[in-house]
């Protein structure tokens, strides 16, 4: 998922306004991918293990409203 995140707001960022909303959508993808799989990555490194990620891109954070999952 961090992958999409970080394709999407490269696309979208970069036609922003202002620096102001590309800096908001950033800190909301830091925010998301912090909840579970960056706590997951966290505990992975100290235990010095490979992580095991569940965030996918069919559960995209709300903030992304141009995203629509395929069905």
């Amino acid at each position: 998922m961090a992958i999409a995140l970080t394709r999407q707001m490269m696309y979208r960022n970069s036609a922003a306004d202002h620096p102001l909303v590309a800096h908001q959508v950033d800190s909301l993808a830091i925010y998301y991918a912090s909840l579970a799989d960056g706590k997951e990555g966290v505990r992975a490194f100290l235990e010095k293990r490979a992580p095991e990620f569940t965030g996918r891109t069919s559960q995209m954070p709300p903030f992304f409203p141009w995203y629509q999952p395929t069905q």
